[in-house]
């Protein structure tokens, strides 16, 4: 069943709006929806989301920064991957750069190895060329460019 839910005071909203905010980054999508959710109109949501850019609360480049670093961290997607998934939250192109600019080249080409190696170590093909694509087709599925995960694979995968 559908529960009722309570329009909320105006103090209330920015209370919980705050926390939300103040938990973690989020981008003005994000914000938006929830101040929908919490039966908002459009020119409340306006004021509230300009006020919440005005205090540091919103910050799309630090929530870019902070999203495309955490996703290739900690979940191993690649630039394609997290800049679709930023283009999906309604962040410019701009901010998405900005937030790719986190991502250390070293460390995305090793990314890229390590994928690779963990996944030949599970592949049992015998055939060379349908073992590399298999594990090509994983990393590319992950978000990782094709040109540079085909140079890593055939760097490591004789």
């Amino acid at each position: 069943m559908y529960k009722e839910s309570k329009k909320l005071s105006g103090s209330d909203v920015r209370k919980k709006i705050y926390h939300y905010c103040a938990y973690q980054e989020r981008s003005h999508q994000e914000v938006r929806n929830k101040l929908y959710e919490l039966q908002l109109s459009a020119p409340d949501i306006d004021e509230l989301i300009s006020h919440l850019i005005t205090e540091g609360y919103l910050n799309e480049e630090r929530f870019a920064k902070a999203f495309a670093g955490g996703k290739f961290r900690l979940k191993k997607w690649g630039k394609i991957k997290i800049t679709n998934a930023l283009e999906g939250k309604g962040l410019t192109q701009n901010c998405i750069r900005i937030g790719l600019r986190e991502i250390d080249d070293k460390d995305y080409r090793a990314t890229i190895e390590s994928l690779l190696l963990k996944k030949a170590d599970q592949a049992d093909e015998p055939n060379l060329y349908v073992r590399r694509d298999k594990l090509a087709t994983y990393v590319i599925q992950k978000g990782f460019e094709p040109e540079l995960v085909w140079e890593v694979v055939k760097e490591i995968i004789n």
